[in-house]
């Protein structure tokens, strides 16, 4: 029990820290951090004091028994008191061992530095924020002479890669949940290439921080970053900057100075506003209407139940209304750090349509081929041109690059994947024009190798300016995409599952469907043609029966093709309790029916929900509408 003597306090009463010693068994370093952390945050201080006093060992246990783990996706939890939490001493710890780990790859860390940017979410129950995780972060680095390029204010994530790339740097932090609930909060990692980090830098990093993870000296005194000459703020020279760059994607600059087209644009409360402002003015456009309950940073979301436009119409319902009153015909809306996009258009019906994040992929992935092939009439330089998907997205880039004749590769889930495949494509001397996840995240410009909602959302409204010059909506040309490369028909869904056993139980389940080591044949009545499993690396498409992608144990994911050449995946997430799952039915061009594929592939997701799923059969809780 010596831990407990050496940070005693006359101001803590040491019986709260014997009673959770006793309950969690903490006696390591990390565990001595977490009451230093108690005594350096007041409030932190007072939400164990009460949990303590309640008897609440339940949230006790959530909060201190286990610690969270830092993975590809860097880090993302609540914001409160522990160490499976978000709080200061769980960023300072983080920070440690990311610095220390940095130390060892890069000789020049000290020439070269890195950025930290923060969106603007805000838990004051436990004096947590973005803002303060990255002063925290900052003042990490700073304390080991490693200079640090600090955004003064909230950026939209891409800034962070971004800069990493434009300014050489060695590494980049977001502190960002994105469009988690407004508790969460979150420590995203890019690597000097620029993308977000993959295997084996996410295991390195965990194990410099599992070796040190008692706060140094100064751990807490961010006033040291004041008049620090190792701080810089690249806010207004990497604003300039990439407006500068962005210029260079805008083709039709005399369409967007006389569109009669009206925008509305919503944050959602998030950090989008002025830069998308921004965008629109580099484009030539005039600023779009901002739904004004939701234009200004507000870590309460009070407009919202969830705010993420990828739930479709529930966000959208202020937008819908402003766009109503004002006549506009495009709503855009970003998610609260605007890494991602939606887009809704005023049909003639006088309804509004939410395109998907596969229609609005294929409606860029159309419009960024076709303005490059202005502008690259040789038909040589499409040996040299990609566009890239993840593997539970559309394949319509795959149908478009089949006809016009560029490349188009898949990867697995997630941007870091796409982002660092482009980065190695264009370091070949390849041209990447376009990547997107259904997710509604869009890579339209490479200069950022990441989802960027503020580039996409200016590159949508380009697009939507000069199909109106074709009296075209966005809608009708999406079917003349589809008329032309075949239709494209997808559904995607998920259940929640907060049991980690009941999820493998589920999957195992599945793998061993019709007898050990046995994946199903049929589905209901559909047949099954192939299987591919990247958490165990088989696929029966390949002569080895070894899958191509890169397989992980850690999650789950098995894609499913079946004989009228529909795909399903059912995979896991990485940050959220969900089991997801993505079906398309491709079809040829010039052979399609709509609603007849509508209508076959809502009849195989049934038989999925039912026969593979088994909600049930494992007491998954689906998708509220």
């Amino acid at each position: 029990m010596r831990h407990i003597y050496i940070y005693s306090s006359p101001r803590v009463e040491l019986l709260w820290f014997f009673f959770i010693f006793q309950t969690f068994r903490c006696y390591s370093p990390g565990h001595i951090g977490v009451y230093i952390c108690v005594l350096q945050n007041p409030l932190t201080l007072e939400s164990v004091k009460q949990l303590i006093a309640e008897g609440n060992k339940e949230e006790l246990q959530k909060c201190f028994g286990a610690r969270m783990e830092f993975g590809t996706a860097g880090l993302r939890a609540a914001m409160g008191a522990g160490f499976a939490r978000m709080n200061d001493l769980t960023i300072i710890q983080t920070t440690q061992g990311f610095c220390r780990y940095l130390e060892k790859q890069f000789s020049d860390l000290k020439q070269r530095g890195v950025v930290i940017s923060f969106d603007a979410r805000a838990h004051p129950a436990s004096g947590s924020s973005s803002k303060r995780f990255a002063r925290l972060a900052a003042t990490t680095f700073i304390t080991q002479g490693i200079p640090v390029y600090l955004f003064s204010d909230i950026t939209p994530t891409p800034f962070v890669p971004y800069t990493v790339l434009h300014l050489k740097l060695c590494a980049g932090i977001m502190i960002t949940a994105s469009h988690n609930p407004k508790q969460d909060d979150g420590y995203k990692v890019y690597w000097a290439n620029g993308a977000q980090i993959t295997h084996p830098h996410d295991k390195g990093i965990s194990q410099a921080i599992e070796e040190n993870l008692e706060p140094w000296p100064q751990a807490w005194d961010d006033s040291l970053l004041n008049g620090s000459p190792l701080l810089h703020d690249p806010s207004a020279s990497i604003s300039k900057d990439y407006y500068e760059d962005l210029r260079k994607y805008c083709f039709h600059r005399s369409v967007n100075k006389e569109t009669k087209l009206k925008f509305v644009h919503t944050s959602v409360h998030g950090v989008g506003h002025r830069f998308v402002q921004s965008a629109f003015r580099a484009f030539d456009f005039a600023p779009p209407e901002a739904v004004p309950e939701q234009k200004d940073p507000d870590p309460e979301f009070p407009t919202v139940k969830y705010p993420n436009p990828e739930e479709g119409e529930g966000v959208l319902t202020l937008s819908f209304a402003l766009a109503d009153k004002i006549k506009a015909k495009v709503i855009l809306a970003n998610d609260p750090d605007a890494d991602r996009l939606a887009v809704a258009e005023k049909q003639d019906s006088g309804e509004w349509r939410v395109f998907s994040g596969n229609e609005l992929g294929a409606l860029l992935g159309w419009w960024l081929f076709t303005c490059w092939k202005e502008k690259n009439q040789d038909p040589s330089a499409l040996k040299d041109t990609y566009m890239l998907s993840s593997t539970v997205s559309s394949k319509i880039l795959r149908a478009i690059a089949l006809k016009e004749g560029f490349h188009f590769e898949e990867t697995l889930t997630g941007f870091k994947w796409m982002g660092n495949r482009a980065k190695q494509l264009i370091d070949q001397g390849k041209n990447v024009l376009f990547a997107f996840e259904e997710a509604i995240g869009y890579m339209c410009c490479p200069f950022v190798l990441d989802k960027d909602g503020v580039s996409a959302a200016v590159i949508s409204a380009e697009l939507a300016s000069f199909l109106a010059t074709k009296n075209l909506s966005l809608s009708q040309q999406l079917k003349a995409i589809y008329v032309e490369y075949g239709y494209h028909i997808t559904k995607a869904s998920y259940f929640i599952c907060h049991d980690q056993g009941t999820i493998k139980k589920l999957f195992e389940n599945l793998r061993n469907y019709d007898g050990k080591n046995n994946y199903p044949k049929t589905c209901g009545r559909f047949e099954i043609s192939g299987i591919r499993d990247l958490t165990t690396g088989y696929d029966d498409g390949q002569p080895d029966k070894k899958a191509v992608l890169p397989t992980s144990k850690s999650s789950q994911m098995i894609s499913f093709t079946f004989a009228n050449g529909c795909v399903a995946t059912m995979r896991t997430s990485g940050t959220e309790p969900k089991i997801k799952y993505y079906a398309e039915l491709c079809a040829p061009p010039g052979n399609s029916d709509p609603e007849q594929l509508k209508k076959e592939l809502n009849e195989l997701v049934t038989a999925i929900e039912e026969h593979f799923f088994q909600p049930q059969k494992y007491n998954l809780q689906a998708k509220a509408e």
